[in-house]
């Protein structure tokens, strides 16, 4: 400390308190334009690190599974974050893995050229240096790229800041998952952050976002999506459009679902039509492969070509956006109970054209009877008229609930049993399913949480799996739960509670809400 003046000691504490005033004056990146100029910290890059140092400060270290579009800069940030790291502190280890041999040499290239033009008062001395490996000989920390590919990758260092890039694109994802848990040292102050865009359904990083979203994961999920990046915008000058161009009432739903500019909604038109034309998807609408590459929320985010949703996306997505829609009526908690294998119990209520406004949860009771008395209190602090819950395999939930609020008040169905319309749905579950798809499509507003879990639960379903027509009887079926499991990886329990909202007549449950408040007075 003797060896630091009061200038450098200032600057030191000022660049401590606001990275994004270090990375303008200390950090160079290289544009798409091929010039040099200083990394002014772009809007998903601000948020990004927000989020990473409120993690810090409650948890006293960083676990983060970043989802994102295609190049708006977070590579770029976690390069400077962890640059500023190993470069201002002792014994620190960056590891970096990216899933291919050029983009490892483009974030080692980019961590070299942070530190070649780095203030000298701000550059520490270097020692061993190759094209992978940069190491800080006076502090004892280093910097080191890898690709995936070999299974043992990272099991032989001690890391105490990890990078994996695009991990999504990793082969033999699973196992370098584990090697790099073992070889992050579970300290304060490590940090493991691993970012991608989605590439489908199934793989590891789809399952780690899965856990992460659910709250069954060590890591925070961490969202950001293209609009954010201030380069997606191109003037219909700059653009080159067909002549007779006109904005279909999709993309104008999509502008105004998400307040983009004229210019994001031209740059977003033409860059879906590269797509749209590579992988036969639709032009007039944001097709499969733009939402993957450059996703507006995460539920859409984890696509696959040719599967299209039993309740339609941007239906549930308009309903997220919508504001002062008005809750009328009783309210109806759904509740769909947990039977192992990784359920939880999805508790979510309606009330009328609102949905979870007072709930929306998944909880992990393994005791029945701790469950029902968790379900009893939700119940009654919200003041349900009724509580719906699926029976099957738990008509011992059902009985309790009913013991402890009243057999009125709680209405059990199966979802296997047979439909109130047996002509045109196989069974109740079905039968719910399809009043909350009518529900979705009501032309005055409906209105949920702004909640990816939320819609990736209720779109789970889809048609081509079993949600079609039956050609023996002509009955509406859908696809079985234990089908969603392996596809998705994991049970659409919200999905399942919402729809049990629909479960009751709703002239019963205004007499029931009747005969509560009397009970009340």
């Amino acid at each position: 400390m003797s060896n630091i003046d009061d200038r450098e000691l200032a600057l030191r504490e000022e660049y401590e308190q606001d990275f994004s005033l270090y990375a303008r004056d200390c950090l160079v990146i290289r544009t798409k334009g091929a010039a040099l100029q200083p990394l002014f910290m772009n809007r998903a890059q601000r948020y990004l690190h927000d989020r990473l140092e409120r993690q810090l400060r409650e948890k006293g270290r960083v676990r983060a599974l970043v989802l994102k579009g295609r190049q708006v800069g977070i590579s770029t940030y976690i390069g400077a974050r962890f640059y500023r790291k190993v470069s201002h502190n002792k014994g620190l280890n960056a590891f970096i893995v990216a899933h291919l041999e050029a983009a490892s040499d483009n974030l080692f290239k980019m961590a070299k050229r942070y530190h070649d033009n780095c203030p000298e008062l701000f550059r520490p001395e270097t020692g061993k240096a190759n094209a992978k490996e940069m190491n800080f000989s006076r502090l004892d920390s280093g910097y080191k790229v890898a690709t995936a590919g070999s299974a043992e990758i990272g099991r032989s260092e001690t890391i105490q800041c990890f990078h994996g890039s695009e991990v999504a694109f990793w082969p033999n994802a699973d196992a370098h998952s584990a090697g790099i848990q073992q070889a992050i040292a579970n300290a304060p102050g490590t940090e493991d952050i691993r970012e991608s865009t989605a590439n489908g359904l199934g793989n590891a990083f789809y399952r780690e976002w899965q856990a992460a979203e659910r709250g069954d994961s060590q890591f925070e999920a961490i969202f950001i999506p293209w609009y954010w990046h201030e380069e997606y915008a191109t003037t219909l000058h700059d653009a080159e459009l067909p002549e007779d161009w006109a904005v279909s009432e999709e993309w104008l739903e999509y502008q105004q679902l998400y307040e983009l500019t004229e210019e994001q909604l031209i740059w977003a038109w033409v860059k879906n039509r590269e797509l749209a034309t590579a992988s036969g998807g639709q032009i007039d609408e944001p097709c499969w492969k733009f939402k993957q590459e450059y996703p507006a929320n995460a539920a859409e985010a984890f696509q696959t070509s040719g599967e299209a949703s039993f309740i339609v996306p941007r239906l549930v997505l308009a309903a997220r956006k919508r504001k002062d829609i008005p809750a009328y009526g009783p309210i109806i908690l759904g509740v769909d109970p947990a039977r192992g294998g990784g359920d939880k119990t999805g508790l979510v209520d309606r009330q009328g054209r609102v949905m979870g406004a007072n709930v929306c949860e998944l909880v992990d009771y393994d005791n029945l009877m701790h469950l029902a008395g968790y379900i009893k209190k939700v119940a009654v602090r919200i003041g349900a008229a009724k509580v719906v819950v699926d029976t099957t395999n738990m008509q011992g939930l059902t009985d309790r609930l009913a013991e402890t609020l009243g057999a009125d008040m709680v209405e059990g169905v199966n979802f296997g049993a047979g439909a109130y319309d047996r002509e045109a749905f196989a069974n109740r579950r079905i039968e719910m399913w399809h009043d909350m798809m009518r529900w979705f499509w009501d032309e005055t507003g409906v209105w949920v949480p702004d909640r990816d879990d939320l819609q990736t639960d209720i779109c789970a379903p889809v048609i081509g799996k079993g949600a079609t027509h039956n050609r023996s009887n002509g009955q509406l079926i859908l696809e079985a739960k234990d089908h969603i499991i392996e596809r998705l990886g994991h049970s659409p329990d919200l999905g399942d509670a919402a729809a049990l909202t629909f479960g009751i007549d709703m002239a019963d449950a205004v007499q029931q809400q009747v005969g509560n408040e009397i009970y009340n007075m």
